[in-house]
Parts: structure tokens; sequence; C-alpha cells
């Protein structure tokens, strides 16, 4: 069992406990519920879009602990002071440490700018709670679905009013992407042995119809990838260790965003 599996595996059972102590209708009467949500895809197309989604990110499987010293509220009103376009919060708390509960300070602290749930969605039940927190925009990742499956949980987040950011990692998962998806990422990280390589996102952004907005996920450290990635149709770029592991995560997001100036 790679670790993908393993994390899907956690994950049902974590949704299962999760719908015997709230229910979809409970859910559904949360204050946020009733929000318009914000735009990540109008964000990224916007003229002189920096495309940094920042993602606010305590540990992770391949790197354990990178920093539990800030708060979620500081880190993302450093990142928005900073320039970027989305705010990404992880809520897996097994393997990431994110909570449900950072989401919502997330949005209560930066009431203007989309979020995206950062997590492992598998049932519809978690694209009504990401609402219910908070979230614009969720995540599916491809390598998780069939292509219905993969459908009816695009479908229900945009009867919602979210968008949908599918995640991609070789040429075969393209077939997932469907017409409810609205941004196209490639995560540069291989989920099955966790190894980095950019060359990912270049390889498939000539196979990504050009319907759908283009982001690089994952090992991207500094100004020249950046750039190098936007002459291959990229227009979001997915950052969250770089920043992290830093003292300041907003300080370093503002540098990065003034090199790329």
């Amino acid at each position: 069992m790679n670790i993908l599996d393993k994390i899907i595996a956690t994950k049902k059972q974590e949704v299962a406990n999760q719908k015997k102590v709230v229910s979809i209708e409970k859910l559904e009467k949360y204050p946020l519920f009733t929000r318009k949500c914000n735009s990540l895809k109008a964000n990224l197309l916007k003229e002189g879009s920096s495309g940094i989604i920042s993602e606010f990110k305590q540990k992770s499987p391949s790197k354990g602990e990178i920093n539990f010293g800030v708060k979620v509220e500081d880190v993302t009103k450093g990142y928005v002071e900073a320039g970027a376009v989305c705010l990404s919060v992880l809520t897996d708390y097994e393997y990431f440490g994110g909570t449900l509960a950072n989401l919502t300070k997330a949005r209560e602290t930066n009431p203007q700018i989309p979020i995206l749930r950062k997590d492992f969605m598998i049932d519809v039940y978690q694209i009504v709670e990401a609402k219910a927190f908070g979230a614009d925009v969720i995540l599916l990742i491809a390598a998780c679905f069939e292509k219905e499956q993969a459908e009816i949980l695009a479908k229900k987040a945009k009867e919602l009013g979210m968008e949908v950011l599918m995640e991609i990692h070789n040429l075969e998962e393209i077939g997932i992407v469907n017409d409810y998806v609205d941004v196209v990422g490639v995560n540069n990280r291989n989920l099955k042995t966790f190894t980095v390589d950019v060359e990912t996102s270049v390889q498939l952004s000539k196979h990504i119809p050009d319907k759908y907005v283009k982001i690089s996920e994952s090992g991207l450290a500094g100004a020249d990838e950046i750039c190098y990635l936007k002459k291959h149709g990229f227009k979001g770029f997915l950052i969250g260790e770089t920043f992290m592991k830093s003292e300041n995560p907003g300080a370093a997001c503002r540098k990065l965003i003034e090199e790329l100036k």
C-alpha cells in the first residue's frame, strides 16, 4: 500500500465518523454556507496577477513537521498583504496537521480572497463541509477517482457555487478532468513515491485543453522556475513548504512576488 492509498483509507474512516457527528443538513445551516464564493479562476486571469497560491501547511508525510510555531491568522494575512491571489489551507489532520478550524480562521481573517480547502476529497459530504467552513475552491485529486465519481463531486461543488481544482500527475489522469472543472493543477510530486520533478508540469502542459486555467504545484522554490513555467502556459503556482519553513511565511511570499515583478 503506497502513501496515497493509506491516506485514502484513513480518510474514508474519518468521513464515516464525521457524518455521525454532524449531518449534511446541519452543515447547510452554518453561517458561512450561504456566503457567495470568491473566484480563483478570475484572480488567476486578472491582469497583473502574481499567480501565487500560498499554502498554510504545518507538516507533511514526506517532510514531517514544517512549522508549528505560527498562527494561521498571521500567516494568511501576511500572504494576502504580500499579493497572493489565493490561499490554500490544509484540513487533513492525520498526515498534514491541518484542521477545519484553520480554514474558518483563514476565512474570517481574509474575507475577500479565494480559499482552497486542501484535503483528500472523496465524498459529497466533504464538499458541503468545505462550503460550511468557508472554502471557495475544492481540490479533487484525479488519482483517487474513476471518471464518473470525479464528475459527481465536481458537479456538487459547482451547484454550491464553488470552483474546482483538479490535480493530475500523469497523462492518463487528464481523462478524469471534466466540464465542471475550472482549474487543472499539475502536481510535480508523485503521490506514490513523493519524488518531485518540475518537468512534470512542462511535459503535461501541452496535453491540457486550453479551456482550463493551468497551475503548477509542489517543488516550486524560486522566481526562475515560475518564469520558466509561465512560458508553458501556467497561470498559477501553488507554494507552501518554501514559505512555511521560514520564520515569517508572509515575508517569504512577499520577497518572491517582488522578484517576479
